[in-house]
């Protein structure tokens, strides 16, 4: 069976690796301006560039949020010069709300693929193909579309489309929320939603405050495999205010039944994992949103939701097998060869990348010999690197003589020769 893209938020660098760390294959981020949530700890030029290299390291995406409603002088003097950077560096997509943006960037970016956010509402296979036309390359689409409704604009418009799996639901259509700014000053089209839909507006009769307009969060443990059957080309989480163990666990979570999918094993939810997820974030139990249903009582959590639960690490792994917050160290293999007279060379393999790099001469030893164990534990200590060795054979003849601090400058140049092998396949020069 297809099985769609896990897609996961980010609202800092610590939630970014928390993301990669929990098996996401992509990340959406935004970066200090026209994002959807401005109140998200986001990185600034140089540091959403170094985010971009951090997913790429690991195999994964990253989208970066330009989905804001645009002023007259952002559009025409803001958009491209912050862009730019991102651009370069390879970001994989773009997220725009604002046909403005969609036509901006389709003129100055034209190789850049550009999202379409839930805020633009396009809901119907008639609008999907106008953005289709217009050069966009998938949908996010409104949550409160059904799923015979979603599969339709997919085949009809054949476009690549992206439904919300956990997380907030807003009670207003696809976020197109003015509630928030007229009542709290603080347009959600411009980043900034206040949550009126989160507030108490009237007492029950015994006093007690009922939260009317706020609507459970989603969980779509249960719809994976129908979502996937479906061809949903991206599956996403919602929840970039939210913290970096919620990001982690929650991701771990789909991943590990998408996982099941994958594998053809039988399909059956833990009622743990629910329980687990509630943990890392609780509005007042779940909903499974409008795939089956439309609208009703049961979506709605009256009263004042759960007292806000401080999560940590250890949490996280006695709840969830062993995790940890950032990803893995990526595992290289390499061939060294160190013969007198000539220089020690080191052919390292990541997947499809392959990076030969040259040293110091290597001088035949006067008095102690290096033996290849311990050239070997010099070569491996690559900690900090981001990389480690899972394998690394060593090919010696003689016997060799490599000062220390000349190994330890060559591992270092070597690493960073693979590290620019697979970043510069995702960079953009022209």
């Amino acid at each position: 069976m297809f099985i769609p893209e896990l897609l996961a938020p980010a609202g800092s660098m610590e939630s970014l690796k928390a993301a990669v760390a929990g098996g996401a294959d992509a990340v959406y981020m935004g970066g200090l301006k026209f994002g959807a949530r401005a109140y998200a700890e986001n990185p600034d030029e140089a540091g959403i560039c170094d985010a971009i290299d951090y997913v790429h390291l690991h195999g994964a995406k990253l989208y970066m949020t330009v989905n804001t409603l645009m002023k007259e002088r952002e559009l025409e003097k803001e958009l491209l010069p912050f862009l730019e950077r991102p651009y370069r560096a390879g970001v994989d997509a773009v997220l725009v709300q604002d046909l403005g943006v969609l036509t901006v960037i389709r003129e100055h970016f034209p190789d850049l693929p550009v999202h379409i956010s839930t805020q633009m509402t396009v809901a119907s296979p008639y609008g999907a193909r106008i953005a289709k036309r217009l050069g966009a390359e998938r949908l996010v689409l409104p949550r409160e579309l059904s799923l015979p409704e979603i599969v339709k604009i997919k085949e009809e418009a054949e476009i690549e489309v992206e439904t919300f799996i956990h997380g907030a639901l807003c009670y207003c259509y696809s976020g197109q929320c003015l509630m928030s700014s007229m009542i709290g000053g603080r347009s959600g089209n411009r980043g900034r939603c206040a949550q009126p839909c989160r507030l108490p507006y009237r007492k029950d009769g015994s006093g007690r405050a009922e939260y009317l307009l706020n609507l459970k969060d989603i969980c779509s443990l249960r719809l994976l495999p129908e979502l996937a059957e479906a061809g949903i080309s991206s599956l996403k989480i919602e929840g970039r205010m939210k913290s970096p163990s919620y990001t982690l666990g929650t991701t771990a979570v789909y991943r590990k039944y998408l996982d099941k999918i994958k594998k053809g094993e039988p399909y059956a939810v833990d009622p743990e994992d629910v329980r687990f997820l509630l943990t890392l974030f609780d509005r007042g139990g779940y909903s499974s949103g409008y795939y089956h249903m439309h609208n009703g009582p049961s979506m709605i959590h009256k009263e004042e939701k759960p007292a806000k639960r401080i999560v940590d690490e250890a949490f996280l792994k006695s709840c969830f097998g062993k995790l940890d917050s950032e990803a893995s160290d990526i595992k290289i293999k390499g061939t060294l060869k160190i013969i007198p007279g000539n220089c020690a060379t080191i052919t390292m393999t990541y997947k499809d990348h392959e990076v030969t790099a040259a040293g110091p001469i290597v001088q035949e030893a006067k008095s102690r010999p290096m033996t290849a164990e311990e050239i070997g534990k010099r070569m491996r200590k690559t900690g900090g690197s981001g990389f480690l060795f899972s394998e690394l054979d060593i090919v010696t003849e003689g016997a060799v003589f490599i000062p220390v601090g000349e190994l330890n400058r060559f591992r270092r140049d070597a690493i960073e020769a693979m590290r620019k092998e697979i970043l510069d396949a995702y960079r953009r020069i022209s």
